[in-house]
């Protein structure tokens, strides 16, 4: 990285998931010196999470940002799922329900760009971003190629809780009162529980628990053989407390092979389930347990994907989402931004979150390359044009995680 070795101020970058790790290659690429800050201890401390779908938009994102070479990499680390067998499933009985899966109902009413006599896409459709397949790829291994490169620039548990800014820039605030080197900016990419993002906004950006939970896990891709290549969702209605689904990407031709793994994510509506002694950070077995409990009377069709699950990967989860009316205005601070969850956290209907986040990246790097590094105005121009796209894209997800997962949340909602 040829930049870093000049006098200019490093970016610094509070967080290590996927939204900055993408930022930090395009500033490797543009020569552009910078520095990310992880309160864990590794990549590999805790699970990665569910497997994410990518849109169209997300995925000429992150090409904008790797380039031919490094998106090619990218691509070939992609499942590719034809969506054949779209569809929601009757947990309970195995049956197939007529008609897409809850894919429409919530955005008719966000239908602004659509010009009227166009014909709406198919809920498969709306799933497919290249090539007539549904792409998706885990947490985990997006997340280490994003890495690619950027290692000798993360710091290990560092957790940025404040900065302060100086003459010249800002430094970043640890929770054990120590500071960073001056950098030219910071860039609040920590998640849902952004102190930066607080700090900056004077607390207008909220995150609401919407009350729903959820479990992620995976299973040997043999464990899905009952349901065949596609994008499923299983809905049980028969629960005492409440709406149970889980919705899972069966990849074709690695159903045989008891080594590869696919995942899921497992959910319930509000007060259909919770987390012993509240504790929503539970993994392994605990996790586990419960999704197995929870979905002991489903159907053998379904059911093997919670039997045979790998339990040291299941991970207990609160659903939030940031507000339904979109990302708030604040006094643009010259120096400091905030990208992915730390300024629009989304439910995981509709899989938006993820795509969102990297659309900030690709735009924050674009900004800074151009400029060949911090320039006054960047962050201004940045949170303008991702005020508008996050908006609808929270607006979406919201609508669909109400229409799916029966979740309702207002300004007087419970924040985390």
């Amino acid at each position: 990285m040829a930049a870093s070795t000049t006098t200019q101020n490093p970016i610094l970058i509070s967080g290590a998931g996927i939204a900055s790790l993408l930022l930090g290659q395009s500033l490797l690429r543009a020569g552009i010196p910078f520095l990310i800050f992880e309160r864990d201890a590794s990549i590999s401390f805790r699970g990665q999470g569910y497997r994410l779908r990518l849109s169209a938009q997300g995925l000429d994102a992150i090409e904008s940002v790797l380039g031919a070479d490094g998106f090619q990499k990218f691509w070939d680390t992609c499942g590719k799922t034809g969506g054949s067998g779209f569809a929601t499933i009757n947990a309970t009985t195995g049956e197939e329900i007529a008609g897409p899966p809850g894919q429409n109902e919530a955005v008719k009413e966000e239908k602004s760009e659509e010009a009227a006599d166009e014909k709406p896409k198919t809920a498969v459709e709306q799933l497919m971003s290249r090539d007539g397949k549904v792409v998706g790829i885990s947490r985990g291994d997006m997340r280490k190629l994003f890495m690619r490169g950027c290692e000798p620039f993360v710091q290990w548990s560092h957790r940025v809780t404040s900065y302060e800014l100086t003459e010249s820039g800002v430094r970043a605030i640890f929770a054990d009162g120590s500071k960073s080197v001056e950098g030219a900016m910071l860039v609040g990419g920590e998640g849902i529980y952004s102190k930066v993002a607080r700090q900056l906004s004077g607390g207008k950006l909220k995150v609401y628990d919407t009350g729903a939970r959820g479990i992620h896990g995976q299973a040997p891709s043999t464990a899905f053989k009952g349901l065949g290549e596609g994008v499923w969702r299983m809905v049980d209605n028969t629960h005492p407390t409440g709406r149970l689904f889980a919705i899972t990407n069966v990849r074709p031709g690695e159903m045989d092979d008891p080594n590869v793994e696919f995942g899921w994510t497992f959910g319930g509506q509000p007060g259909a389930f919770r987390a012993p002694n509240d504790d929503y950070s539970i993994i392994g077995k605990p996790a586990a347990e419960m999704a197995k409990a929870l979905t002991a009377n489903w159907h053998p069709r379904v059911r093997p994907l919670f039997e045979q699950m790998v339990e040291s990967e299941a991970a207990f989860w609160k659903i939030t989402c940031s507000t339904p009316a979109g990302v708030p205005e604040w006094q643009n601070e010259p120096r400091v931004t905030v990208i992915g969850d730390a300024v629009h956290s989304m439910t995981p209907a509709g899989g938006i979150g993820a795509n969102t986040a990297v659309r900030d990246s690709a735009l924050l790097g674009k900004l800074l390359t151009e400029a060949g590094g911090y320039k006054e105005g960047i962050t201004a121009a940045y949170e303008e044009e991702m005020r508008v796209y996050a908006s609808e894209a929270v607006r979406t997800s919201y609508g669909l995680a109400h229409t799916q997962m029966g979740v309702t949340i207002d300004e007087n909602s419970a924040t985390v």
